[in-house]
């Protein structure tokens, strides 16, 4: 008997089953040269090391001259030397069953992991299954207290919403609030507005604004923000490299942040490597110990990861999730504060994301979430996170029905209603008082009534940029803004803003893993110490076993993707001759990634190469420009790619554009990481987004300051979906780079 449906394709309960949105995710046949593994790579080191005189001349298996910069950096400061020997002797089995065991302190524990090395501890901790690690995070984590930290952002940077939302945050508890923004140059207005929102909600509120490292430090230096956590490490040194950084660079920058009393964690996390082409072959978590001995040794008092922009990553192949977890058990046992992800949504499947932090959130950690988006999806400028404002009543629930604090409370209706209209006045004021911008009636009440930016029809998209300029420009600091609310009658909160300044003179919060609570005192390390001393074994699946959980049917190999690029493959694409710099002040340079015409022909959103390259063309014509396009051979880096081309470029403007589908517009006197207008999200990017990306190039080219054009957001799980093309295709980018100089290219029309 034919079992077929009458359609010949899957019987009904296979087509109900591929309708549920687990099947949403991306999931991947683990391809271990790539990175695109979660334990035991190939390149992956066995542990090793050899101390001469207090040196370090041999570190996981390699001599001491052939040290990369990450190498040289751990050998000289991230290895107590004095008992590495002794610690490395350790059997890896039996300091994994000293983690969960109740009678071996932390302190014995911290004291001993200070002399291992990443890939020690990476053999350490791969042992724990995920019983075991809910066993051992309870017990080493830094802070005794647990919290969360949350995301308030909007689409339109609007600084009464921002207030009004920061106020909410700090009314359901959160400790940590960190914003960003869909236009860089609203940052020091996005600042100001959330830290006068979470003051008027609660003292010692500590706010990020996540942007550019320069950018960050100079808001941090103002006192418009009390904390940074993007300060980006990575496991390999090429990544480093495309970044124009080193170990050194950013311990610098930690140090900067620390003598201006600005407490900074760093941020890493599994799959980073192998999202951006160079992993070398080894496990996310093997080069994600390399990032946290890099944190211990540069000095950071923290460590934001577990995947963060690359969980989906992680979560993509047999193990990823565990590895994840087992990133942050290794941040608290290097003795550092554990921001322990749980911010880039992982997953579609409701089921999947609250898989990935439910045993974080039973272990306890310093922050459960390193951005629960307290507000809603589509108005989280990060992204979608994990948790969102339409998950704050289940968190609540889930801390009721476990007896388990994960950081936040119940708040009541009228009292938030209250928090959010004193601080949209309160921002109103201050604006008005400096001279940042003025509020109209209707715009107010909106904000405060709002759940989203789409509930704020009123709100200008113009005055945050003004408003930010005018701070920048005039100087303004957080005395200012404190002397603008004494001064229009919020003295509590112009007291709670001054009392965060005298905490960064006294620095009693750049302790390990400190927050204020709300009478301001610090819990820390070293205040509020984790002293848990509370079993052994379990079940381990067999080999057979094991590979019946990994390979499930939706998994995607990285040869099937090939093929798909191959499939769209054109001719169309031709190099012209060697490029040289133009002095027309109409001609703006199109500058691709070597993979362009080579290897990858369709972007992430489907749309082929060339079709592309013809819409920028298409919107620098309509501007009267002339546009030429070029391809540069020696990097990958959109940023570098979109700065050489506005070198070439007679006008100083160039586009950047990378196969996948980002693009970005650079101008020729700016940073590397610096740009004009991104678009970061390409499986969203259109045709006309193209378009008008080339008009609005063409804009600038003639000295025009064009509206920037904003990302599309979709509340998808877009990381889950695209990254494993998306380390496939920056792969072949990768295999693509030439030492060539840019080649002019031409289309066969």
């Amino acid at each position: 008997m034919d079992m077929k449906s009458e359609t010949g394709g899957p019987i009904g309960r296979f087509r109900f089953m591929n309708e549920q949105r687990v099947n949403l995710d991306g999931f991947a046949t683990p391809a271990p040269e790539l990175g695109l593994v979660a334990f035991d790579g190939p390149n992956d080191p066995a542990p090793s090391i050899r101390v001469i005189d207090g040196r370090v001349v041999e570190l996981d298996g390699r001599a001491e001259a052939e040290f990369d910069t990450i190498d040289a950096f751990i050998a000289r400061y991230g290895i107590d030397t004095g008992m590495a020997e002794q610690a490395m002797a350790i059997d890896s089995l039996e300091f994994a069953r000293r983690l969960v065991h109740p009678d071996v302190p932390r302190e014995t524990l911290v004291r001993d992991a200070a002399g291992m090395t990443p890939a020690k501890l990476a053999d350490v901790l791969s042992r724990l299954n995920a019983a075991e690690l809910v066993m051992a995070m309870t017990k080493l984590r830094a802070r005794r207290t647990p919290s969360n930290q949350a995301h308030v952002t909007n689409r339109s940077d609007d600084p009464l919403l921002l207030a009004a939302d920061a106020a909410t945050a700090a009314a359901f508890g959160f400790r940590e609030i960190e914003t960003t923004v869909p236009v860089l140059a609203d940052a020091p207005s996005n600042a100001v507005a959330v830290t006068i929102g979470a003051a008027v909600a609660s003292p010692g509120m500590l706010v990020q604004c996540s942007v550019e490292e320069a950018i960050e430090l100079d808001l941090g230096m103002r006192g418009l923000v009390s904390y940074a956590e993007t300060v980006s490490l990575y496991g390999t040194e090429p990544i480093f490299v495309d970044g124009d950084d080193t170990p050194w660079s950013k311990a610098f920058l930690a140090s900067a942040y620390a003598s201006r009393g600005v407490k900074m964690r760093v941020t890493s996390g599994g799959g980073a490597e192998a999202l951006m082409g160079g992993a070398e072959g080894c496990s996310m978590f093997y080069l994600e110990a390399r990032c946290v001995a890099l944190a211990r040794a540069m000095g950071a008092q923290g460590v934001q990861n577990g995947g963060i922009d690359s969980a989906a990553v992680a979560g993509a192949v047999p193990g990823g999730v565990r590895s994840l977890m087992a990133e942050n058990a290794m941040v608290m046992l290097r003795n550092l504060e554990a921001c322990t992800g749980n911010d880039a949504l992982m997953s579609e499947s409701d089921v999947r994301r609250t898989s990935r932090t439910h045993p974080i959130f039973i272990a306890g950690s310093d922050f459960i979430c390193s951005g629960f988006g307290s507000i809603q999806r589509y108005d989280n400028m990060f992204g979608p996170s994990q948790w969102n404002a339409e998950d704050i009543d289940d968190f609540l629930a889930m801390q009721r029905d476990w007896g388990v604090d994960g950081g936040l409370r119940t708040a009541a209706e009228p009292d938030v209603a209250a928090l959010r209209e004193r601080a949209a006045e309160a921002v109103t004021a201050v604006y008005r008082w400096l001279g940042l911008g003025d509020f109209s009636a209707e715009w107010a009440a909106q904000a405060v009534d709002a759940a989203g930016s789409k509930d704020v029809s009123a709100a200008d998209l113009v005055l945050p940029m003004n408003a930010s300029r005018t701070i920048m420009d005039t100087g303004i600091t957080m005395l200012d803004v404190i002397a603008a609310l004494e001064e229009n009658g919020f003295g509590v909160e112009a007291a709670r803003c001054l009392d965060m300044l005298k905490a960064r003179v006294t620095g009693d919060y750049l302790q390990t893993a400190a927050i204020f609570d709300e009478q301001m005192n610090v819990l820390s390390l070293v205040t509020d110490p984790n002293r848990y001393a509370g079993p052994g074994t379990g079940y381990r699946p067999s080999a057979a076993r094991q590979g019946e959980i990994d390979n499930i049917r939706q998994q995607v190999s990285v040869a099937d993707l090939r093929a798909a690029q191959r499939a769209h493959q054109t001719s169309a694409i031709r190099v012209a001759g060697i490029a040289a710099p133009d002095h027309d002040p109409r001609d703006v340079v199109i500058g691709v990634s070597p993979a362009t015409g080579r290897d990858v022909w369709v972007t992430l959103s489907g749309l082929p190469v060339t079709d592309v390259i013809d819409e920028l063309l298409a919107g620098l014509e309509e501007e009267g420009c002339v546009g030429r396009l070029v391809r540069f051979n020696r990097s990958i880096d959109l940023g570098m790619i979109g700065l050489g081309a506005a070198r070439l470029s007679g006008s100083g403007i160039g586009i950047g554009f990378q196969a996948k589908g980002t693009a970005l517009i650079h101008r020729r006197d700016l940073a590397t990481l610096a740009n004009l207008e991104l678009y970061s999200v390409a499986p969203t990017i259109t045709r006309d987004l193209y378009r008008l990306m080339g008009i609005n190039a063409g804009r600038h080219a003639k000295g025009m300051t064009p509206e920037p054009v904003r990302n599309p957001y979709s509340d998808e799980a877009i990381e889950a979906r695209y990254h494993t093309r998306v380390v496939s295709l920056v792969a072949m980018e990768r295999s693509c780079c030439r030492d060539l100089d840019p080649e002019l290219m031409e289309i066969d029309r």
